[in-house]
């Protein structure tokens, strides 16, 4: 029988849950009902869906298009975790080397890039690399390399691909280092003056000290930073549309243009519900060993 005390504290949790529910387990319920329905614009408006059932996943498996999107998101997802986790590992151990009023600057930089709305962001990118008047183009060309003058990033799919990777990296480095400083400053003082006086250097110590007690704390961040890579929409979707040429569509992409181009709502609801199981997929046994640590 529930106490006072338990029933006011499953109370105080109860809006958070529900908001919760409504806004993320409702809407990927309703996909997964409507990936296994015959479900385009004539049943957008007049309702009544007929029952499918895999037909509209078989459709995806069967294709290339598909596999050739998925290969893209994993290549994606890989470039941008590992530069997301290395980068903030040496914001982080900087935090830790600077002195108050450095500290607070870098940290109060690192908050405030990590605040900038996505689209504003996004928008001042675009300025940054515009051909002929971006600032970019501009630095590259008065430090010597004259091949990038009017050089436009937005029409070639590997620098469209490389303009995304900065940008998002950029976007996700401020969260991480300063999850890893906060775990940082956690770590005794004690242990590494016992690892110097033992005569281990820099890279020693990170790795027989820091990295092993910040393994869990690693492991969160690259899971949190693989799902948030992976289901990027905004930066792609402003600045290339998935183009040119389909090098920057992910499956997030994918999904909204089969779903918004050919009204193939059921067939971009499947999109996403395999996005779902891949990320899953990925993702359990390192999350299964956090939850038994």
């Amino acid at each position: 029988m529930l106490r006072k005390r338990d029933l006011w504290a499953y109370l105080l949790i109860a809006p958070t849950v529900v908001g919760a529910a409504f806004l993320l387990v409702y809407p990927m319920l309703k996909a997964a009902v409507i990936s296994f329905q015959h479900f385009r614009m004539g049943e957008l408006i007049r309702g009544g869906a007929a029952f499918a059932g895999l037909d509209n996943y078989l459709e995806l498996v069967r294709g290339q298009e598909f596999w050739r999107v998925v290969l893209r998101t994993a290549v994606w997802t890989a470039i941008n975790v590992v530069l997301i986790v290395v980068l903030s590992t040496l914001v982080a151990l900087l935090l830790a080397r600077l002195r108050r009023g450095l500290r607070v600057a870098l940290m109060s930089a690192l908050a405030l890039a990590w605040a900038t709305p996505v689209i504003a962001a996004t928008t001042i990118f675009q300025w940054l690399f515009q051909s002929e008047l971006g600032v970019v183009n501009w630095l590259l060309v008065q430090a010597g390399l004259t091949g990038f003058r009017g050089h436009s990033w937005f029409a070639d799919g590997p620098s469209m691909f490389a303009v995304l990777v900065i940008l998002v990296v950029w976007q996700s480095v401020p969260f991480a280092a300063l999850t890893l400083y906060a775990g940082l400053t956690t770590i005794p003082a004690e242990l590494y003056e016992s690892a110097r006086i033992d005569g281990g250097t820099g890279w020693q110590v990170f790795w027989r000290v820091t990295a092993p007690i910040l393994r869990q704390l690693f492991a969160l961040v690259a899971s949190l930073e693989v799902i948030w890579v992976a289901k990027c929409f905004p930066q792609i979707w402003v600045l290339s549309q998935g183009g040119p040429d389909g090098a920057t569509t992910t499956l997030p992409v994918y999904a909204f243009r089969v779903a918004r181009s050919l009204h193939r709502y059921d067939l971009g609801s499947a999109v996403a519900m395999l996005t779902v199981v891949l990320l899953a997929v990925a993702l359990i046994s390192n999350l299964r060993r956090m939850v038994r640590s």
